[in-house]
């Protein structure tokens, strides 16, 4: 959309500030900012409200607004004078501006229907508010309500800044530092969480659901839909578009409502329905059938408009070309998948995209008897994605274990943010296709990224993800997770008949950083449930174990039956973790009708309830999934840090520094700093580097060198031929007018025979002999900020020996992304060397990732090389790019 202009600075219209929102009831509605033409809205927004409403924001009657305040209303420049428009059916419902006071300081004020009071507008008001105020470097909102006005004043102190108010001549005079906090961004995320959660439950909790079948494809859908959800009783199902039905919505009987629909109709038809789904109460659409664009190609609907249509409504989208979903609660189950065959439920939920991904996980499911709480197929996730699901299962007890079968992920950030917090409740298990993490299917719209898969990967473990490599070990864990206790500790105890197998098993224990408890037992290859039996009365006689893997394998006679049995009671009356690899099975063993059969008496007696040990299809099956599960334990228990805040910092200097150097810089131009400017960007937030001075001959590098200090380094400064001794374009430890010379002269030969060309060069103090790293900081087009980390060296990029992480980043985030490198033992002492002073290093990735987080608007930092000593670090190169921010503020609630 293109707005207004700014009147005053020429400022383009902040197309970035508009979002579609969630709010406290699950509804959508739309976030932008004003325009000239919205004149005629705001004055029906004005004529609505009530002369109280009315009061308490102008504080006086007004009847009208007068034509001269509109104008001032409706035409801002979106920097010194800013506003916020709440969108409901294209209708105008709250309206928010700030207005500078000051260079740093601006006035705010809210006013919200009477209609939709309650729904917590006025919070994501302030919130967009502050993100644009950020942004355009106000550091502090003011705001005189009045004492009444107790709805306004809630939203100030409830937000968590650190709000200042007092009276004053009658009014409640309100001032706070618009900068999040730890608390406001607590408490914007658990304000996210609920409401997205509750506008989640229409999908994965519905009480009533109407199916809506139309067009060749669309009708043989519902036909199959109505198998599994018929289920569910009359009472909660309506159907629309099946011989015996209604043929239209309209037909059906006024009193008839639902929280989800579930479509199958061609891409025309769902358009036309929207309003009368809207009608009809419904919340949530699942969209079976495909015809839409992720574009704008000819003969199909956007799928922009899909979604757009369907948010004025307050609905929210799965799909379209979802598999379906399938929930449980107290009335029952509601299978509304394209699958037949029952499911048993439990405590898995499953999120998965793609129809052919969703089919293969829910097969596997069923193979192994995988009890399920709630499945989701997103399809082309152009609403609803996996941060949704997971938002959802936040809230719901009866889901003890998550796995999310990826195939793209829309925003990583949001991502690790809420997976987190998910993990922190229980375990998730995750496999990404594909060798991206970024698929592109027809019809699916999926940013680009130039960051390796590697980011992806440690940004998922970083929120606690265990990581499997194909949908059948993401199963396989699942069933280990949700049916056993988490190992308490390391001992592993290997009960087996096969000698290669306890052999292998030792081994492959080791290697995942177990051990394995004495007294583990190989039993002859002839071993009977008998022989099985023995061993299991001797481990649960004793304490010295923590996890039990027991394997089978059938040489002569096949007793799986009856050994199984054994495995359920050594499960049962152990209450440890017990897993099991067996002959000709796979999956979730439970009770035995073959064993109860052949006995005569249950299989398991005297046990309250069915007992389930995951059997896997091979040694290093069970192993990994023990391991995985023992390091989601751990996890756990681990604290999980404080977020970063470094002393030092000014940024008010910084927004000041970055907002000059972008000036009349048009969007999609890249500017390198000039090194004084990098230099001042980096001090603003407490990172020094080491003196340099730039020079163009001899006497000059000489007369550098006199003011600096002996000795010296000397350095070529083009960037193909930066810090490449192995070019011979670095000289070091130059303690001489005639070293320097020299050096200089052949330094300044060996780059013409390179470039063809003459270059300059940079003299620079020698520092203390360390490690060399490489700290980065990027904008980039699907992660937003990311931060690396990896030591300097050919050979180390040229083997992707990188660590990333996505800020706000705590402090144990950058101990762990510096021991996860390969190369991270030459930071912790190699070999009889000294460790470096790896505190010094963790300041400065805390302060880049500070930086670049809070300013969009630097696109690149490079520090390169630090050099981490024994006594500190020191930077001694870097490199600032910045640009025109293509992202909001992060600090705020939006959909994608």
């Amino acid at each position: 959309m293109v707005g207004g202009e700014d009147m005053a600075r020429g400022a383009p219209y902040p197309e970035h500030w508009e979002a579609d929102v969630v709010l406290r009831d699950g509804t959508t509605m739309r976030i932008r900012p004003i325009m000239p033409a919205d004149s005629g809205a705001v004055e029906r927004f004005h004529e609505r409200q009530s002369p109280e409403s009315v009061y308490l924001r102008f504080f006086a009657p007004l009847e009208r607004i007068p034509a001269r305040d509109l104008h001032r209303f409706t035409h801002v420049d979106h920097h010194d004078r800013v506003a916020l428009v709440l969108e409901s059916a294209g209708e105008i419902v709250a309206i928010g501006r700030f207005d500078r006071i000051d260079e740093d300081t601006a006035e705010v004020a809210f006013n919200v229907s009477d209609a939709v009071q309650g729904k917590g507008l006025g919070s994501v008001l302030l919130e967009h508010l502050a993100a644009a105020g950020r942004e355009l470097g106000v550091r502090r909102f003011v705001a005189d309500v009045l004492p009444q006005n107790t709805r306004m004043l809630r939203v100030f102190t409830d937000a968590g800044y650190d709000v200042d108010q007092h009276l004053d001549d009658g009014l409640v005079s309100v001032s706070f530092t618009i900068r999040p906090t730890d608390r406001s961004l607590a408490v914007l995320a658990e304000r996210e969480r609920r409401a997205e959660a509750l506008s989640m439950a229409a999908v994965l909790g519905p009480e009533r659901v109407l199916l809506i079948g139309a067009g060749e494809e669309g009708t043989a859908m519902a036909h199959r839909l109505h198998e599994g959800i018929a289920a569910a009783g009359e009472e909660r199902v309506a159907v629309v578009g099946l011989p015996g039905y209604p043929s239209r919505v309209e037909e059906l009987p006024p009193e008839v409502s639902a929280d989800l629909a579930l479509v199958a109709a061609p891409a025309p038809h769902v358009l036309d329905l929207v309003p009368q789904l809207a009608g009809r109460g419904v919340r949530a659409v699942v969209l079976y059938t495909g015809g839409y664009e992720a574009g704008h190609a000819s003969g199909k609907v956007p799928q922009r408009t899909l979604v757009r249509r369907l948010r004025e409504c307050g609905m929210r989208l799965v799909g379209p070309r979802s598999f379906g979903v399938r929930t449980v609660d107290e009335a029952g189950a509601i299978n509304a998948t394209l699958r037949r065959g029952a499911l048993r439920s439990g405590a898995v939920g499953i999120f998965c995209q793609s129809a052919a991904a969703g089919l293969q996980l829910l097969d596997g499911a069923a193979d192994r008897d995988l009890g399920l709480s709630s499945f989701l197929s997103a399809g082309h996730r152009v609403d609803v994605s996996g941060n949704d699901a997971m938002q959802f299962w936040t809230t719901s007890p009866a889901t003890r274990v998550v796995c999310l079968r990826l195939e793209s992920i829309g925003n990583p950030r949001k991502f690790s943010r809420v997976a987190r917090r998910l993990s922190e409740q229980g375990p998730v298990v995750a496999m990404i296709a594909g060798a991206t993490g970024q698929l592109r299917p027809p019809g699916h719209a999926v940013r680009t990224t130039t960051t390796p898969r590697r980011a992806l990967d440690e940004l998922v473990r970083q929120a606690g993800v265990l990581l499997t490599g194909s949908d059948a070990e993401m199963l396989d864990l699942a069933a280990l997770l949700s049916e056993q206790p988490l190992p308490t500790g390391d001992r592993v105890l290997v009960i087996t008949n096969s000698g290669a197998q306890a052999a292998a098993m030792s081994e492959l224990i080791r290697d995942h950083g177990l051990v394995e408890a004495t007294g583990s037992v190989a039993l002859s290859s002839g071993a009977d449930a008998a022989a099985y039996k023995t061993c299991v009365d001797d481990a649960l006689s004793r304490q010295d174990w923590d996890v039990a893997i027991v394997g089978y394998v059938a040489l002569l006679d096949d007793d799986g039956p009856r050994v199984a049995s054994e495995i359920r009671r050594l499960s049962r009356d152990s209450q440890r973790t017990v897993a099991a690899t067996l002959y000709r099975s796979t999956g979730l063993r439970g009770r035995d009708r073959e064993v109860e059969a052949a006995t005569g008496r249950p299989d398991h007696e005297h046990v309250a309830g069915d007992v389930r040990v995951p059997t896997f299809p091979s040694t290093e099956a069970v192993v990994a999934a023990v391991a995985a599960a023992r390091g989601y334990r751990r996890w756990s228990e681990r604290g999980r840090g404080s977020r970063v805040d470094p002393d030092r910092v000014d940024r008010r200097a910084a927004k000041r520094l970055v907002q000059a150097e972008l000036s009349g810089l048009p969007a999609g131009t890249t500017k390198r700093l000039a090194p004084p400017r990098a230099r001042e960007l980096l001090a603003s937030h407490g990172v020094s580097s080491w003196p340099e001075m730039r020079v163009d001959s001899v006497t000059d590098a000489i007369e550098a060198a006199e003011q600096i200090g002996w000795p010296v380094a000397l350095k070529a400064t083009d960037d193909v031929l930066r810090h490449r001794s192995d070019l011979g374009t670095v000289r070091l430890d130059l303690s001489t007018q005639e070293e320097l010379a020299e050096a200089y002269r052949t330094m300044e030969a060996q780059v013409r025979a390179l470039l063809g060309r003459s270059a300059s060069f940079d003299v620079q103090a020698m520092a203390p002999p360390g490690v060399a790293c490489v700290v980065r900081a990027a904008e980039d087009s699907l992660y937003g900020p990311i931060v690396s980390l990896g030591l300097a060296g050919d050979a180390v990029e040229l083997l992707d020996d990188v660590s990333y992480r996505v800020p706000p980043l705590t402090d144990a985030d950058i101990s762990e992304m510096i021991g996860s490198l390969r190369a991270a033992p030459r930071l912790l002492g190699h070999r009889g060397l000294p460790a470096v002073d790896v505190p010094a290093l963790e300041d400065i990735i805390a302060r880049v990732a500070v930086l670049k987080d809070e300013l969009a608007e630097v696109s690149a930092i490079e520090l390169y090389p630090v050099l981490v000593s024994a006594s500190g670090a020191a930077v001694l190169g870097m490199d600032v790019d910045v640009a025109q921010p293509r992202r909001g503020d992060v600090a705020r609630r939006v959909l994608p």
